[in-house]
């Protein structure tokens, strides 16, 4: 670090000062007041472990925190193999590589608002419409049920960010030696023992990267909850985001959302620290 030149730390301080400011200075903030009375304006009393506490007692955090989680497991597996499998074909010699890459990742594009209300839309009137006119109930009514409302935000989010992840694998795949996979053929390999042997391993830290930013975004989602669903429904759709604003913002108890905040971020946190260092074990035995 001592023999960086001077230009390196100029062009570095920005982002530093930026990161300090929004990011580590408000999150010495926010955990100092998830301690006290605050009410978005002042801080009159120290009320020490006194949120925490009633947190683990709350019933529609835990609620959010379950049901965040199960959808966060789904979203992570459907992405990573949907992303892989996006990659995987327009790698490939054909005449469309170029017009289905931008197909795939297009969705990514779009604001996570919007994209709700898209989908909403198509839930609510063409599923219903379809439902209607083949008489599969099943269609009717979706989104109304906690449910359909669950496989419809997995829906919206495999949608929308499946490309993002695709080009990811994209990156991995092209860098693969075709002098492997030649071989590979010349010795007779079919295409599943040439996926498994050589495409699988030499794209795993495809999967490490991957599944970080999966997880990552599946757990802070707020925007696709609040248009799709908005909780409902009685928020049972309601993920771990969702709960903390309306906790913060709707009833207006600052330092208890805060405190559900400084939760979530440990969480959220350690989930993704292990799920890195549990990867980069497995890249090494592959």
């Amino acid at each position: 670090m001592g023999n960086r030149s001077l230009s390196f730390w100029l062009f570095l301080t920005p982002v530093l000062v930026g990161l300090g400011l929004v990011v580590i200075v408000p999150l010495i903030y926010g955990t100092y007041y998830s301690f006290t009375d605050w009410n978005g304006l002042t801080a009159s009393q120290f009320v020490g472990f006194e949120h925490y506490i009633n947190l683990f007692q709350d019933k529609a955090f835990l609620n959010s925190i379950w049901f965040t989680i199960k959808f966060s497991f789904v979203t992570i597996i459907l992405l990573n193999v949907i992303g892989l499998g996006f990659a995987l074909l327009v790698t490939q010699k054909l005449k469309t590589s170029n017009l289905l890459r931008t197909v795939f990742f297009m969705p990514n594009m779009i604001g996570g608002l919007i994209l709700g209300f898209i989908w909403q839309f198509i839930f609510i009137n063409v599923f219903s419409d379809v439902g209607e006119a083949l008489g599969i109930e099943g269609l009717q009514g979706w989104l109304s049920t906690t449910g359909t409302g669950f496989w419809g935000l997995v829906i919206l989010t495999c949608w929308q960010m499946a490309g993002y992840i695709m080009i990811i694998y994209i990156a991995y795949l092209q860098n693969i030696p075709g002098e492997l996979v030649e071989a590979a053929k010349i010795d007779g390999a079919n295409s599943f023992q040439r996926f498994k042997n050589i495409t699988f391993p030499l794209v795993a830290p495809a999967f490490t990267v991957s599944m970080f930013l999966t997880l990552s975004n599946s757990f802070k989602i707020y925007d696709q909850n609040l248009s799709l669903t908005n909780g409902g429904p009685y928020e049972s759709t309601q993920m771990v985001a969702m709960e903390i604003v309306k906790t913060a913002f709707s009833a207006n108890e600052m330092a208890y959302g805060q405190a559900k905040a400084v939760v979530f971020f440990i969480m959220v946190a350690a989930i993704a620290l292990t799920q890195v260092y549990y990867n980069k074990k497995r890249e090494v035995d592959l």
